[in-house]
């Protein structure tokens, strides 16, 4: 199976990268990780709605550019379905059972994704009604992706 995580954003904090590396490593094992990272737009602290808009459009164009075609596309957002672990990777292995051989997951910026972006996922995901940062939701992300191949291999993991 080939993960691709497309994000919005650079991680800039040393321990956030640390931890990513250190999941990718882990993740080596039972897929091919691919992480691409769109460019974020500076959004000004009391941003308008029609200012909120234009920065969606902008890093959803970015996001589009890096969506790989054949990939089963799964959003991160609020309002997406909550899943637990273990049917997340319910989801995971049904998917690879049913010949998907390329999940790629979305993590939008700061002030969410671009309705186009919304609209091309197979699938929309929430892992909390609370907001996250986009650095800390990728490592997040890469555990919960971690957790799920050692759920689907019937491997221990901790609960």
């Amino acid at each position: 199976m080939k993960i691709t995580l497309i994000t919005v954003g650079k991680i800039k904090e040393k321990f956030f990268c640390d931890a990513a590396d250190e999941y990718g490593k882990r993740l080596s094992r039972y897929c091919k990780l691919d992480i691409r990272e769109a460019a974020d737009e500076k959004t000004p602290e009391k941003a308008s709605q029609s200012q909120c808009e234009q920065i969606l459009q902008k890093e959803g164009e970015r996001i589009l550019k890096l969506m790989p075609e054949d990939a089963f596309v799964i959003t991160l957002e609020i309002e997406g379905r909550r899943l637990t672990s273990e049917a997340f990777a319910s989801q995971i292995e049904r998917l690879g059972v049913n010949g998907t051989s390329h999940i790629a997951f979305v993590i939008g910026g700061s002030i969410g994704l671009h309705n186009s972006i919304k609209k091309r996922a197979d699938l929309a995901v929430s892992f909390s009604d609370m907001t996250f940062p986009h650095q800390l939701m990728r490592v997040v992300l890469l555990e919960q992706i971690y957790r799920a191949y050692r759920i689907i291999n019937r491997e221990p993991y901790h609960k």
